[in-house]
């Protein structure tokens, strides 16, 4: 079992002595990974994000590291492998300083990224000259560099057992080319796909060059399997190949026919591990800021968001939104606090220092307005810190999710599982949470600011009983497709599909 992804299960931070520490990521990937790591030889392929990162893979005996199969805790020495040759192992891919900006930052997170987000100022961006052509070699030169990894590593596996098939699971926009460069370099590998964000529909996905295009769409349909968190995203995906590339596009567009090969789609919503979530979130350091933060908001009410300062998570409408609740039904003035944490994101992207900026002065605004000696009606965090996430979901009575469009949106998930006396979601309808959780949800057009503050009026007015059990009803929802069941119904997806030719 071969695993790529940008982001891996490990990174190291670099002391001030050069000593290399290794710690475990997160995330839903390396969850569901947990799952398949001591039944089966698992090579996880990511690259090396920092120095520390880079330092490590320079170190470390081709740049293999240890995860360890119980609990995918990272060691230090080579790939472990237990008596039945079961096992797993991260290979951190050392790749060139200026292709990784021109891959991850200039073409995944400044143009992959707002095309599937719908999010370009379409008067002034994009444009598509010669330093894009250069951008958009340095994204292959990167998908080139994982395709090869995930080759050799399936080269290395060929011949361990009569009937045995290496399977790859490629994760993410980062790496749309990497399945048509591995079928390439390795045919007989089944090969899966799954994106993580939304997709475009045809007519905002062809602000592409044409090229570039049809090698994001040719690259996904290299995949024997093509993943998506909802069914939305899946026929986006197909309307832009049978518009695009002139793929065969099956009824119900769940098999899409392209240059001989056929791709099947399936659609596999991802939840939270609800125990996990629980058990971290009554430990004490999470338990102590719920006391910090209870005391400085006296009792009052919280609607509460939970975000990165990404452009797609729409903040500012939010905290637009608040203000229209305040001005709109003034009772409840001194009775409410909006509790929004907002952390750091892609700070090396303009964009990204500018939005941040402005969800700052949108809060001062709110506070010189509203704010009185004895009620803070907002409290904006910008630095990251986990448990004080965990801390506000247990204390929400509203949560608020209105992103401008989003791939699922885990934190919709996450609130009512953890809500102490139950809240009440406020959920955007273009986030692909909202197939599983709009029957029990406020939902909204996340554009619509007055139509936003009608829904947190009515979240805030809504009985205890009846939140509660709208809470509860959330939870059960958000529970039922965890990590583990995630990436396995992946795995059965692809084992479904007839070996490629060797």
């Amino acid at each position: 079992m071969l695993i790529a992804s940008n982001r891996g299960p490990i990174s190291f931070t670099l002391s001030d002595d050069q000593h290399l520490t290794a710690k475990r990521g997160g995330g839903g990937v390396v969850s569901g990974l947990s799952s398949v790591a001591g039944h089966a030889q698992v090579l996880w392929v990511c690259a090396a994000l920092s120095d520390a990162d880079r330092a490590a893979a320079r170190t470390a005996p081709g740049g293999l590291f240890e995860l360890a199969d119980s609990d995918g805790r990272p060691g230090d020495r080579g790939p472990s492998r237990d008596r039945d040759g079961n096992g797993s192992a991260v290979l951190m891919l050392d790749i060139p300083a200026g292709v990784f900006q021109r891959a991850y930052n200039a073409v995944a997170n400044s143009t992959l990224w707002f095309v599937h987000h719908m999010l370009y100022d379409t008067p002034r961006q994009p444009q598509f000259g010669l330093s894009f052509e250069r951008e958009w070699d340095g994204y292959r030169s990167y998908n080139l560099a994982f395709a090869r990894a995930l080759a050799d590593a399936a080269g290395r596996s060929d011949g361990g057992g009569a009937g045995q098939v290496v399977k790859a699971a490629v994760q993410d926009y980062h790496l749309s080319l990497v399945p048509r460069m591995l079928a390439d370099l390795r045919p007989g590998v089944k090969i899966a796909h799954f994106s993580h964000t939304p997709w475009a529909p045809p007519e905002y996905f062809r602000m592409l060059p044409d090229h570039t295009a049809r090698e994001v769409l040719g690259g996904l349909l290299g995949a024997d399997h093509a993943g998506f968190l909802s069914g939305r995203w899946a026929d986006a995906f197909a309307d832009c190949c049978a518009d695009v590339l002139g793929a065969e596009v099956a009824a119900g567009r769940r098999r899409i026919s392209y240059q001989g090969h056929v791709t099947s789609i399936g659609v596999h919503p991802l939840g939270v591990d609800a125990a996990g979530l629980r058990q971290r979130a009554n430990e004490g350091d999470v338990q102590a800021r719920m006391a910090a933060l209870a005391g400085r908001t006296g009792g009052r009410q919280l609607i509460v968001r939970i975000d990165r300062t990404e452009l797609s998570k729409n903040i500012v409408r939010g905290l637009a939104a608040y203000r229209e609740l305040l001005i709109s039904h003034p009772q409840w003035r001194g009775k409410v606090t909006h509790v929004a944490f907002a952390y750091p994101s892609r700070h090396d992207l303009p964009e990204y220092r500018e939005y941040t900026a402005a969800v700052q002065r949108m809060a001062r605004q709110l506070e010189d307005e509203f704010g009185t000696p004895d009620w803070e009606p907002l409290i904006l965090q910008v630095d990251d810190d986990y448990a004080r996430s965990l801390a506000a979901y247990r204390l929400a009575d509203v949560l608020l999710v209105n992103p401008i469009r989003d791939g699922m949106n885990l934190v919709a998930k996450e609130g009512p599982i953890l809500s102490d006396r139950g809240c009440a979601v406020v959920l955007s309808r273009e986030a692909g949470a909202a197939d599983e959780l709009a029957e029990h949800a406020l939902m909204i057009n996340p554009f619509d600011i007055t139509g936003t503050a009608t829904a947190l009026h009515e979240a805030l007015s809504m009985p205890a009983a009846e939140r509660a059990g709208k809470s509860a009803a959330l939870a059960a929802a958000a529970a039922a497709e965890p990590p583990e069941k995630w990436f396995a119904d992946q795995l059965a997806a692809l084992d479904e599909v007839r070996a490629p030719a060797g």
